[in-house]
């Protein structure tokens, strides 16, 4: 496991699927310049509108488990019949790189990670109601058999904001990209007060 140093911090968004919090963690990595992603590495297929090595890496179920069984993730889980995980060494390199990065993960995974490194962890829980979400779905092409997955633990995942450091409700982007902005910075600015 990576040790964090005192000062680095992980953030994490989380939230239902088509809430908005993958485009938002990178409107607020845009703009808050210490902070990178981690990509996750994933076994379910690519859709259409998304790019590999940007949204997921995309690997097999047999790369999955070699990974895995050599103890090269910090987390993984597995959803609806696929697996996803975060490798450790990706976190190591980029906290060389940068003071602080942020993942995007499903609950489980969230509560993996706070359960490894505590306080330093802060969970940004994004949500938008049942309709708004199965709509930004139907709208970026999601299959029904996609959607209908997604909404069957639509109640849990937003039953997981009252365990989370902070939540948004993500109606415009623009405005919840600036609020987490805020929020993110909140906490740079008193790591670099502490450094003082």
């Amino acid at each position: 496991m990576y040790d964090l140093k005192e000062k680095e911090r992980i953030f994490v968004f989380t939230g239902p699927d088509g809430s908005g919090r993958k485009t938002i963690a990178k409107l607020v990595a845009q703009t808050t310049l210490h902070m990178k992603g981690i990509i996750s590495y994933t076994t379910r297929k690519r859709r259409p509108y998304e790019t590999d090595h940007q949204d997921y890496h995309f690997i097999s179920e047999d790369e999955f488990e070699t990974v895995k069984n050599n103890g090269e993730f910090l987390e993984s889980v597995h959803i609806n019949g696929n697996s996803y995980g975060i490798k450790e060494k990706d976190v190591r390199e980029t906290f060389e790189e940068k003071g602080c990065i942020y993942l995007v993960l499903n609950p489980e995974g969230s509560d993996i990670v706070k359960k490894l490194y505590g306080d330093k962890v802060i969970r940004l829980f994004v949500y938008a109601d049942r309709d708004t979400v199965l709509a930004r779905q139907k709208e970026r092409g999601d299959s029904d058999e996609i959607i209908d997955l997604h909404l069957s633990h639509y109640d849990e995942d937003i039953a997981y904001k009252e365990k989370c450091e902070h939540a948004f409700e993500n109606y415009k982007l623009d405005h919840t990209a600036y609020e987490i902005t805020n929020t993110v910075e909140e906490y740079l600015d008193l790591k670099l007060a502490e450094d003082d």
